[in-house]
């Protein structure tokens, strides 16, 4: 795990971010649908930061909106900065592949007309480090010569993560890396995640695989309806849910699969509807008046929480 974290600059900080995307809705009205909300996280150097959340919370956005990827109607407000300069468009697409990794969620990143080894070595890679990750990951040498409709879902997953493994990036950002891994093969990955974290590189982590990440993460940010709620180490998670600050951070731990899938009332509000305040508010059994007003995140026992009843 990575150590002395609090002693280095953020390689990766995100502040107050905002991504709304223009939508025409009935009678062809233009609205702003808000889908990430005053995000704020940091990713150090050496350190896993695995980001966890329900479906729509935002979490591919934020990995879209790191990479410059964001498609054409999204608005941003807020700023990213990497190695403590702002990383604007122009930037991102400097870096982007370089020393900025990026595996996607969907394997339909790969180009269906190219040979998988070409795709992994680019323009900038080698033959030999090609293998190399080919081997890493399990892939045999027959792989090379296939295109993307003649792989499995895992082999492909396997070729994109061997892509962003082939430059020696500084940051790699991974959004759902594992789905159509079996659980062996995905421990791996994430394994090879803390490798290279444990060499210096920072890793953003987006994740449903919440028990794998809790093996290998240094830090946990929980995404709730476009924002961060808690931020927090890893090991209060692995305590239980009283060392946890946010109230759906506990509830969140009580639905894991070991802990019965304890269920909340309500769901997350919808981004086009969004409630003044706490937006987790409506299914919580602390609000009150105060909620409705503006949170901002806050430290608290190590750790970051948006809720004005954190103890």
């Amino acid at each position: 795990m990575m150590k002395e974290k609090q002693e280095k600059e953020p390689l990766l900080e995100v502040c107050d971010l905002s991504v709304s995307f223009s939508m025409y809705g009935r009678g062809l009205q233009k609205r702003n649908l808000e889908v990430l909300h005053k995000l704020s996280l940091c990713v150090h150097p050496g350190e896993i930061l695995a980001v966890v959340g329900s479906s729509g919370s935002g979490k591919s956005i934020l990995a879209h909106a790191v990479m410059g990827i964001l498609p054409g109607n999204a608005r941003m407000e807020g700023e990213i900065f990497y190695r403590g300069e702002r990383l604007d468009g122009k930037r991102q697409a400097a870096l982007r592949g370089k020393e900025i990794a990026f595996i996607p969620q969907s394997v339909d990143y790969l180009d269906p007309l190219m040979r998988v080894d070409r795709q992994v070595i680019g323009s900038r890679g080698t033959k030999r480090r090609q293998e190399a990750a080919f081997g890493r990951y399990h892939l045999g040498r027959e792989v090379e010569a296939m295109y993307p409709f003649q792989l499995s879902g895992g082999m492909a997953r396997r070729v994109l993560i061997s892509t962003a493994v082939m430059e020696r990036a500084r940051l790699i950002v991974a959004d759902e890396p594992t789905p159509g891994l079996d659980v062996e093969m995905a421990m791996e990955t994430l394994q090879n995640f803390r490798e290279l974290a444990d060499e210096g590189c920072a890793v953003l982590l987006i994740t449903h695989d919440i028990d794998l990440a809790f093996d290998v993460a240094d830090t946990i940010a929980v995404f709730y309806a476009g924002t961060t709620v808690e931020n927090a180490p890893v090991a209060d998670f692995l305590a239980g849910k009283e060392a946890l600050r946010h109230p759906y951070s506990k509830a969140f731990i009580d639905a894991l699969p070991q802990n019965g899938f304890k269920p909340i009332g309500g769901s997350q509000p919808y981004a086009g509807s969004l409630p003044k305040g706490c937006l987790f508010a409506g299914r919580c059994s602390l609000r009150s008046s105060d909620c409705a007003k503006e949170i901002a995140m806050e430290k608290i026992r190590d750790g970051e929480v948006r809720c004005i009843h954190a103890t």
